[in-house]
């Protein structure tokens, strides 16, 4: 009776096991395929690009929906400071994203400069004031430009403005954007004269002509940083989709529109 009891005690331990063993399959499973949503704060000239690439990825990854937040990248940075839930950050400037490894937001090894940009003057295709230059904006009534605390191609006009001896002739003219996109549609809609804008955003429209590119001597470098928060809810995803963004596909899209490489 001994021997049968410690014999019917092993199957139901052997059971217990096998029982216990089916549910961490069924676990795993069901994880495999959890629907994951990733949060992208980007900035707005990469807007067309980044979109073509959300499609090419969540075809490829089913159970993955990207969901960007296109802004200015300073704005960008400072709600990510302010603990908004991100999980990948593209910024237009190196000084923003830099602000965020510096405050331990972003591990620098999680992180690359993966693109480049150009500086270009636009005006409305009518183009009446004859703006062929940066050193012919003083003749417009009104240039759009991004804020620069919170738009980086702001500040980089800016730059390259004050190198030509423009920017305090044309200041009390400036009409501020949030973004470089907004720059954009007023310069499409004549509500100003000119605009300044990167080369990309120019690109993708027939709306403007682009009447001159600043001197890359004139501005600080246009590089564009990516990387992965440290507080990612979902950060092997997030680090699967920020490695997919430097892949030779991610980048033949991104020159498609206008992009080069950062090295």
């Amino acid at each position: 009776m001994k021997k049968s009891r410690t014999f019917m005690t092993s199957l139901l331990l052997a059971g217990s096991i096998l029982a216990g063993c089916g549910h961490n399959d069924a676990k795993t499973t069901a994880t495999s395929t959890e629907q994951i949503e990733l949060t992208v704060s980007a900035a707005a000239s990469l807007q067309d690009a980044l979109t073509d690439l959300a499609k090419k990825y969540e075809d490829a990854h089913k159970n993955v929906k990207i969901t960007y937040n296109f802004g200015g990248s300073g704005a960008l940075q400072q709600q990510i400071s302010q603990g908004a839930p991100v999980d990948v950050f593209f910024s237009a400037a190196e000084d923003k994203f830099d602000t965020l490894v510096d405050e331990g937001d972003i591990d620098k090894k999680d992180g690359t400069d993966l693109l480049a940009n150009e500086l270009v003057l636009v005006t409305p295709t009518a183009n009446d004031k004859k703006i062929d230059s940066f050193e012919d904006l003083p003749k417009a009534d009104k240039v759009a430009l991004g804020t620069p605390d919170s738009v980086p191609a702001g500040q980089y006009g800016i730059e390259t403005l004050k190198s030509i001896d423009v920017w305090t002739k044309i200041q009390a003219n400036v009409v501020y954007a949030k973004d470089v996109r907004q720059v954009l549609t007023y310069a499409e809609t004549s509500n100003v004269d000119a605009g300044i804008v990167y080369k990309t955003d120019a690109l993708t429209s027939d709306k403007i002509k682009i009447v001159a590119t600043a001197d890359e001597k004139s501005h600080t470098p246009i590089i564009y940083p990516v990387g992965v928060l440290k507080n990612s809810k979902h950060f092997d995803e997030a680090d699967t989709f920020y490695r997919f963004l430097q892949s030779d596909d991610a980048m033949k899209v991104f020159q498609d529109y206008g992009f080069k490489g950062a090295n």
